[in-house]
């Protein structure tokens, strides 16, 4: 038997969208982060002050920009925070950022180091550092709690990403599947 709203019920639902205030539909931000993985290791950078997390090591982020891919945004990301040169293995997920910065998407890649030396940029990080898990669970100093999470579940191996499939139609543009080859 399908179910309807019939009835009254209508009546009152339109009555209550009319008290509602009606705004503009609130815009996405995308974000991207990764989790650069060299041997054992995950990249962190710390922030610098004036940054709205002075003094507390993440991992390399930062925003898409107008027309650019999500790879080319992290790769991007990453060289300008940190002075690393890596690759996409692949997208380990998605998060909504909670406030200060809701309305934030997160698109998480996992990457593995190709070349570079560590250089922060002086303006958003204030020092670059490979830490291992053991290291990430005994630091002293600040760390944001969700990069940490995330790189121990890396470091750990208990998450996998999802692949940019060869053959997609829609490429160039990138799309991201579980079990993809």
């Amino acid at each position: 038997m399908e179910w309807a709203y019939r009835g009254p019920l209508n009546a009152d639902v339109r009555r209550l969208q009319k008290t509602v205030p009606q705004t503009q539909p609130q815009q996405r931000l995308i974000c991207v982060g990764a989790v650069v993985v060299r041997i054992d290791a995950a990249l962190f950078v710390r922030q610098s002050p004036g940054h709205s997390l002075a003094g507390q090591w993440t991992i390399p982020w930062g925003t898409l920009e107008d027309n650019e891919r999500f790879s080319e945004a992290v790769i991007r990301e990453i060289a300008d925070e940190s002075g690393i040169r890596a690759t996409v293995d692949g997208l380990l997920g998605v998060q909504a950022i909670p406030p200060p910065w809701a309305g934030q998407v997160a698109l998480l890649f996992r990457c593995r180091h190709v070349s570079g030396e560590l250089t922060p940029d002086g303006r958003e990080t204030d020092a670059a550092k490979y830490f291992t898990a053991a290291e990430l669970l005994q630091l002293a100093e600040p760390i944001e709690p969700f990069c940490r999470w995330i790189a121990l579940e890396v470091l750990s191996g208990r998450v996998k990403t999802l692949a940019s499939p060869l053959g997609n139609p829609y490429a160039p543009t990138e799309g991201y599947f579980l079990g993809a080859v």
